[in-house]
């Protein structure tokens, strides 16, 4: 039986511009699909017989593994490869993988709450990256108070907006108190900062280190670890049900791909960096190895299942979901297996269960 499943157009905004999905067919723009033709399911006649899988991608450094993954053919031994699908904006990147146009996507894990509540067949499965999300102010304001009446640039049910909801909430304050201003992409959230038009930003690595450098006297409101405590989820990796069934060695080799890259980045991090600035990160080398530090790739975060799941809540208050999603939206079996396979490389990692 075919799936059906509306994405829900929101009071306060329109996040996912009301497409209505069927299965795998949706109403994404056609300039979209042109920009991205290669944009189909999993193709399992790639070159020497690999499986491509296509992929979206953020932008911040909780998708450096990922991104590895690629460049450094990370998933071959297993049978796969991974090709990227461009998207113009963030709200692109979560449009595509819930139209079933690409088979996975490291994603923060509310826009993938977005579109299980709006019953796509999605599922986590790993962990990408963990912190890294920043709030950062112009100078002179330097608490929550002082953002009464400001500006704040965020995305639209992202990690970097569910960030500053909560941190003005245990302040005793609200979204009411602030005007909160929502971007596209995160070269335009980042420049808004820096050339004033904005207050203050919530973003993500390396571009808050990008702007605090950029604005002499800016400061960082919070590093997210002042409200949830350290090595909290940003990003996991999440995929099409479809493909977890009838191809999970795929995705295995994907999650084994992402714990090698895990352990390169915490052997030899510049390496890492300057194998991805330029192309998938616009900064700086100095600055992306420098903002690379506080957003460390972790794919094991079995143990931040509750973290997610408690985040639900003021998405739920937002009014991105209909009802509160529970265990089911976590399938770690593929990554115990990969965990039990590769066991030397699971044992070297700094931090194994954020």
């Amino acid at each position: 039986m075919t799936e059906k499943f509306t994405i829900p157009s929101f009071n306060r905004r329109n996040f996912f511009r009301g497409a209505a999905m069927t299965g795998a067919a949706v109403a994404v723009p056609s300039w979209l699909l042109s920009a991205c033709s290669n944009a189909g399911p999993t193709n399992a006649g790639g070159p020497g017989g690999l499986t491509t899988l296509k992929a979206t991608h953020g932008t911040g450094f909780c998708n450096l593994g990922i991104f590895l993954v690629k460049e450094r053919n990370l998933a071959e031994p297993g049978g796969a490869a991974v090709d990227f699908v461009v998207t113009p904006t963030n709200a692109d990147i979560v449009t595509l993988f819930g139209a079933g146009q690409v088979d996975m996507s490291l994603i923060p894990y509310t826009q993938f709450l977005t579109l299980y509540d709006a019953g796509a067949p999605v599922t986590i499965v790993a962990g990408g990256g963990v912190e890294g999300c920043t709030i950062v102010a112009q100078p002179g304001i330097n608490s929550a108070a002082d953002l009464k009446g400001k500006t704040l640039g965020t995305f639209q049910a992202d990690t970097l907006e569910m960030l500053p909801y909560d941190y003005l909430q245990k302040a005793g304050m609200s979204f009411n108190d602030i005007q909160v201003r929502y971007f596209g992409t995160s070269p335009e959230l980042a420049q808004a900062f820096i050339s004033g038009s904005i207050d203050s930003m919530c973003h993500i690595e390396p571009y808050s280190t990008q702007a605090l450098k950029a604005v002499s006297g800016s400061v960082a409101l919070s590093d997210g670890k002042d409200v949830y405590g350290p090595n909290y989820t940003d990003c996991v990796l999440a995929v099409r049900n479809p493909l977890l069934a009838e191809n999970p060695d795929a995705v295995r080799a994907v999650i084994n791909g992402l714990l090698v890259a895990q352990q390169q980045v915490e052997q030899d991090q510049a390496s890492a960096v300057d194998a991805t600035v330029g192309t998938y990160f616009k900064t700086s080398a100095e600055d992306a190895r420098d903002a690379s530090s506080k957003q460390p790739c972790i794919v094991d975060q079995r143990s931040k299942s509750k973290f997610m799941l408690d985040r639900a809540v003021g998405m739920k208050d937002l009014g991105y979901l209909k009802a509160l999603p529970d265990e089911k939206i976590f399938d770690w079996s593929l990554l115990e297996q990969v965990i039990a396979e590769n066991k030397g490389v699971y044992d070297s990692l700094k931090v194994k269960t954020a």
